[in-house]
């Protein structure tokens, strides 16, 4: 469990704005030592799970460029940078990140994959970018559910990169839509992250055996919501 000894919660309000605080104390029905205990599971959350997410995110663009290396060639990203490319609309973030290797003289095409966003893998199963890449992209997932459909995969992963990015901006995962403590949330994205492992063929209990595991936080979750 989470220490707190020592810190106050108008100590956290000040380091951490009222605003942001206030969440908790609400959830908490305004007792404050519960609202600290809650704000330290969320933190000890949003770090397991921002693991299992990164995690997500390397599998994903390897896939990616294992697919395309075969379908389109080597170096396919700096080749797709071009007018009617699969990159067409990256062609400026492609070239700055080239140049910017090139000058170091470190430039690989290992590289430019190291240096894919979730936002730049999400984007490639966008309708336009799906089509031009041959419509073949679903391929990465040989386990897929029966009827998975390129929109389907586009609007799951553009839920996970959005379930990233509220952690990288350390906004609250641990409330339903209401603001009441909940572990739905999380656990929802938790399960898509899990289901596209298996899509790909990935054991997700061992690639999450490398990472702080998420279940016992959300246990002390529901264990903190009951006693409310």
């Amino acid at each position: 469990m989470n220490k707190t000894k020592d810190f106050t919660f108008k100590e956290a309000q000040k380091i951490f704005s009222p605003a942001r605080m206030q969440k908790y104390l609400r959830a908490c029905g305004g007792d404050e030592e519960k609202a600290m205990q809650l704000y330290a599971f969320n933190a000890s959350l949003s770090q397991a799970f921002f693991g299992v997410v990164s995690l997500f995110e390397v599998v994903l663009r390897n896939a990616i460029n294992e697919h395309y290396l075969l379908r389109l060639g080597g170096d396919w990203i700096v080749k797709q940078a071009v007018p009617n490319g699969l990159l067409e609309h990256e062609a400026d973030e492609v070239a700055f990140t080239k140049n910017a290797y090139d000058k170091e003289g470190v430039y690989s095409h290992d590289k430019m994959v190291g240096s894919f966003t979730f936002g730049f893998c999400t984007y490639l199963f966008t309708k336009r970018n799906y089509k031009i890449g041959g419509k073949t992209l679903l391929q990465i997932f040989p386990n897929r559910a029966k009827g998975t459909t390129q929109k389907m995969v586009y609007a799951d992963i553009t839920a996970m990169r959005e379930f990233r990015n509220r952690i990288a901006h350390h906004e609250p995962i641990c409330f339903d839509a209401k603001g009441a403590v909940s572990r739905d949330y999380m656990e929802r994205h938790y399960a898509i992250i899990k289901e596209y492992l298996r899509y790909m063929a990935v054991d997700a209990e061992q690639v999450e055996s490398l990472i702080m595991c998420p279940e016992k936080w959300l246990d002390e979750i529901d264990k903190l919501r009951k006693g409310l």
